[in-house]
């Protein structure tokens, strides 16, 4: 508390000379850690050997009571990201409460993501950033939002902070179902050397290191992995990537430069129908078609900048990132193209530039504690977006080519008040202005568009009274569609008239919840919530894409809790339950196809007992709707994971960790669509797809700090 209390000294400064009055001192700690996002102390834990006391001394102790605006935002610490066992980096994630990750096809791809009744399919409606600079990509060749975390680095990130609801003014496009942001460390306490190898292919080496240099750090980290998986067809999976980093920490004012750098190419064995496993034409891990794969890279260069000065705190960010992504997928088999097969190639090559600005100021009016924050958030997009039949990775025709441009701004303000000692209120609104310019190989489907859209937010918090706060929300957000969707006039397969999308569409959503520490040791959250959404993100399996479909409205609740009755273990729960369906009346019926109905987690860690130390994870996938009649279902899903660790000394540890313990022969996901195998009917099957969970696997990691 006490580093950060330095750094606001300026802040504090500003009020009293400024207005007179002061701010009760329960108030200023919350301001300090309601800002301490901007003021960047440095998150250096991250090589270490994480201990449960470390979890409570660096950041448990603090249980967002007094700090957060709604039930449903929290921070997950470094400490708690490196006991989870994840199959792959995407999976840290699934540390957010509520939040499901898994996979279709191969691992270069990315994840599949369920949150509050969605099936959210590559990010649609969660939007997702690491280090400052969003993931998701608009108007994406594989499907609106696609957020590829495969360039992520487990450890280096210094934490996750999560938020759900469109309550929040400084987040925009994808927001509706909530927001992820990963941060990156500045600096290493001691360098990282991990050498880890299993079963299936696994091998993984990374080496990481920080120095001073100047007033300031560099940091590098290289990772190679390569993998094959459970497939009869070998993922040849192999990736590189790469992270330099240089950043100042001391004075008023604060920066970083990073430079990211990240590629991988693949062999996918995509989600199989059942009655080819029922026949045994197809082996449970095999595939229908073996070319199936792809390729992509990213690099990325950002800079961020913190100003702490008489006037409030600044904050702003730029990046530009380059990404190349060329996939191969065959859903269908063979029900277009008899002869051929029906694969097709989505390709997707842009620059993505991005510039961020905000200024926070606190000041008291009338004797009231008031706290503003101002924004402005400015995208630019260059596109090259492209459809091919291909065969065996060969192209045979061209689908559909398109350049696009996509611009956007987005301007926020937000207002908190501490009206009384027990009841404070956050208000704010939110606009964005999109302009979209289409240059497609089909002059039909050229085109220009505009839109705009503002959208207000409103939160009431009352307490805490025996350590428990009260939560109401109300906001709306946003998600964009693709700008293709925008100014197609013609279906570049069939040559039929479609109608255009609207660009820009509302979700509206209401939430009550609690946060509670009323016992020793536990720390837990309640949120009853409501999601409108004037349009929904539809993924259809037989094109490998989404398209916007009817209005649709969401209800649900999440329990989450975090206990630790002594200082060697913890406990992590978290369970949700949601009811998603289309609104109005429709002969197709009203449930939404994938939207998640129950999910819970429960995680289990230990430390301090010597040299041991290690964790457990279950993990359920409930069942999903997979037609709008609700006549085919999904089964649910569950798994357990663990890692037990032994500390040789103080700077080298051996670590076992195991994925799906249990062996189970679940899905990873399903969908239900008509395809055509070798020898069946022109008109193809209806029938269930899906893509296998992998079997159990094990890795060893020797990991050592220098």
């Amino acid at each position: 508390m006490h580093g950060l209390d330095r750094n606001l000294r300026p802040l504090k400064s500003a009020i009293t000379g400024s207005h007179g009055a002061y701010p009760s001192r329960r108030h200023l700690t919350r301001i300090t850690l309601m800002l301490a996002g901007m003021l960047s102390a440095p998150a250096t834990e991250a090589a270490g050997i994480p201990t449960l006391n470390e979890m409570v001394v660096r950041g448990k102790t603090n249980n967002l009571i007094g700090t957060a605006n709604s039930a449903n935002e929290g921070t997950v610490l470094k400490q708690q990201l490196d006991m989870r066992t994840v199959y792959r980096p995407g999976e840290l994630l699934e540390s957010v409460p509520g939040l499901i990750i898994t996979q279709h096809s191969g691992e270069g791809k990315a994840n599949q993501y369920f949150a509050r009744g969605f099936n959210l399919d590559h990010g649609t409606d969660l939007r997702i950033s690491v280090d400052g600079m969003l993931v998701n990509q608009r108007s994406h060749g594989h499907g609106q939002g696609y957020a590829d975390l495969n360039f992520l680095i487990p450890e280096l990130a210094s934490g996750l902070q999560y938020q759900k609801g469109p309550y929040y003014a400084d987040q925009g496009d994808f927001s509706s179902a909530g927001v992820v942001n990963i941060g990156y460390v500045d600096k290493l306490p001691a360098g990282i050397a991990n050498f880890s190898v299993g079963n299936q292919g696994f091998m993984r080496g990374l080496v990481a290191n920080s120095r001073d240099m100047g007033t300031g750090t560099i940091l590098f980290a290289g990772e190679l992995n390569t993998k094959d998986g459970p497939w009869l067809t070998k993922e040849n999976y192999k990736k590189f990537n790469t992270v330099l980093r240089y950043s100042q920490n001391t004075g008023n004012t604060r920066f970083n430069i990073t430079a990211m750098g990240y590629g991988t190419n693949w062999n996918s064995t995509d989600q199989i129908p059942e009655r080819g496993i029922s026949s045994g034409l197809i082996p449970l891990l095999g595939a229908v078609d073996p070319s199936d794969g792809g390729e992509s890279h990213r690099f990325s260069l950002s800079g961020a900048l913190q100003h702490t000065s008489n006037y409030g705190i600044t904050k702003a960010n730029l990046y530009i990132i380059h990404s190349n992504l060329a996939l191969f997928s065959n859903f269908t088999y063979f029900l277009d193209d008899p002869i051929n097969g029906d694969q097709f190639s989505q390709l997707d090559k842009r620059f993505q530039t991005a510039f961020n600005l905000s200024h926070a100021w606190v000041n008291n009016i009338a004797g009231f504690a008031v706290e503003n924050t101002v924004g402005v958030q400015v995208q630019n997009d260059v596109i090259e977006n492209g459809l091919l039949s291909t065969r065996q990775r060969q192209t045979l025709s061209t689908t559909r080519r398109d350049h696009i441009l996509e611009n956007s701004i987005g301007l926020y303000y937000q207002n908190s008040v501490q009206w009384l000692e027990k009841f404070r209120s956050v208000a704010g609104a939110r606009s964005d202005y999109y302009w979209f310019d289409v240059k497609s190989n089909n002059s039909a489907n050229t085109g220009q568009q505009y839109d705009s859209m503002t959208n207000p937010k409103l939160s009431f918090i009352f307490g805490p009274w025996a350590k428990t706060e009260y939560y109401i929300n109300y906001g709306s957000s946003f998600h964009s569609n693709d700008a293709r969707g925008t100014t197609t006039t013609i279906d570049p397969r069939s040559g039929d008239p479609v109608g255009r999308v609207n660009p820009l569409v509302r979700s509206t959503g209401y939430e009550t919840g609690l946060r509670t520490a009323i016992l020793p040791g536990l720390q837990a959250s309640v949120a009853f919530f409501r999601l409108d959404l004037d349009s929904e993100l539809l993924f259809v399996g037989d094109a490998g894409t989404n398209e916007a479909s009817r209005p649709s409205k969401r209800e649900g609740v999440e329990v989450s809790a975090f206990y630790m009755p002594n200082n060697w273990l913890t406990v992590d729960l978290d369970y949700a339950l949601a009811k998603a369906r289309f609104t109005g009346s429709d002969p197709a019926g009203n449930h939404i196809p994938g939207a998640i109905q129950g999910v819970g987690k429960a995680v289990i860690a230990m430390d301090n007992i010597g040299p041991l130390f290690g964790s457990i994870q279950f993990r359920y996938f409930g069942k999903r709707p997979l037609t709008e009649d609700n006549s085919v279902q999904s089964n649910n899903t569950m798994t357990l994971n663990g890692q037990i660790g032994f500390k040789i000394d103080k700077k080298v540890r051996v670590i076992l960790q195991g994925f799906n313990l249990l062996n189970t022969h679940t899905h990873a996901i399903d969908y239900f669509y008509t395809s055509r195998l070798p020898g069946e009917v022109a008109a193809g099957v209806a029938d269930k797809h899906f893509h296998p969970i992998e079997t159990r696997s094990f890795r060893v990691s020797i990991v050592a700090n220098f």
